[in-house]
């Protein structure tokens, strides 16, 4: 089967690299984003789709938008039996969906119709969900509102970061592309209309889904934390400077710090929530690398009654 294949960061790789291995299915063109400045050098870089489509001498397009006239040309040209999205990051206009014989073909990382949108993955850990999965849809119009072909369903960790799970679920998501564009070239596969119950939406992240309100329960700020790790990243501030989190640690025998209480002992720094205390891992002052917590207090030396995220309290435990 001809395919073409659209999608831009790491996480699309998996289906990227399987399509190419594969005997039965050829990828005839690829579309992802544009070049974009990145890291602290702010250097000019490929995609991760870019960079491997490349690499593998694949025709590579960028375009701002699907509705270019010479876009839509290039899809037509192709005469791709279907085409596969792995977080591709653009809308596929109207006039484009039925270009492929068997359309456009979407692995969305969530259990359909839960978490349409952007940041299924995240949103499904911030809202404290046990599973999660992936889909391999059919796009039509509507924001993942195609019916679905096939789906597998993955456990949601107690540890799990958005990063780590979106990891293991773009490895399982890729073999079951491969599955689906088998079936549709056997002439079994069976779509399925999306239930009408159980629609969930997942907007993209800004930098304000990662502050930290430290009223909220320790659960609730663990759970946000994961879910924003890796990017945008949790934060709060410390003496008027962002100090960034990495995912921090319930404990539910401490109970007596308040609200962004500071409490440091020797080999650990915890802080008090709306309910438990929370044990800090890593965590990053503004301008500088990431390092342990104790490792930050012991330079850091918070006085006595410092509050994250707010002012400093007079009295109270250090």
């Amino acid at each position: 089967m001809r395919v073409l294949f659209a999608g831009t960061p790491e996480v699309a790789l998996p289906t990227l690299h399987t399509l190419m291995s594969s005997v039965e299915h050829e990828v005839v063109g690829v579309l992802t984003r544009a070049d974009a400045r990145r890291g602290r050098g702010r250097v000019l870089s490929p995609s991760p789709v870019a960079a491997a489509a490349r690499r593998a001498g694949l025709e590579v397009r960028t375009p701002v938008t699907l509705k270019d006239e010479g876009i839509g040309a290039w899809v037509r040209g192709l005469d791709a039996d279907a085409a596969v999205v792995v977080a591709y990051g653009r809308l596929v206009p109207a006039a484009l969906l039925e270009a492929p014989r068997f359309g456009w073909l979407n692995l969305h990382f969530s259990l359909l119709p839960a978490w349409r949108g952007a940041a299924p993955v995240q949103r499904a850990i911030i809202a404290g969900d046990e599973v999660t999965g992936a889909s391999v849809f059919r796009l039509e119009e509507g924001l993942d509102t195609g019916p679905v072909y096939a789906r597998l369903t993955e456990t949601i960790g107690p540890r799990d970061t958005s990063g780590d799970l979106l990891d293991r679920l773009a490895e399982a998501g890729a073999p079951l592309v491969v599955q689906v564009l088998d079936s549709l070239a056997a002439g079994t596969a069976v779509p399925r209309p999306q239930a009408a119950d159980g629609i969930t939406l997942a907007p993209m992240l800004t930098p304000a889904d990662g502050e930290i309100h430290w009223t909220d329960s320790a659960g609730a700020i663990d759970r946000r934390i994961r879910g924003v790790t890796p990017l945008p990243g949790a934060g709060t501030a410390y003496e008027g400077r962002r100090l960034r989190l990495g995912p921090a640690e319930p404990v539910p025998e401490v109970t007596d710090l308040l609200p962004g209480q500071l409490h440091v002992s020797k080999h650990e720094v915890l802080v008090g929530t709306g309910g438990c205390a929370l044990r800090l891992g890593l965590l990053a002052p503004a301008g500088r690398s990431w390092m342990a917590a104790d490792a930050w207090a012991r330079g850091a030396r918070p006085r006595v009654g410092t509050v994250l995220g707010g002012e400093t309290m007079r009295g109270g435990a250090a």
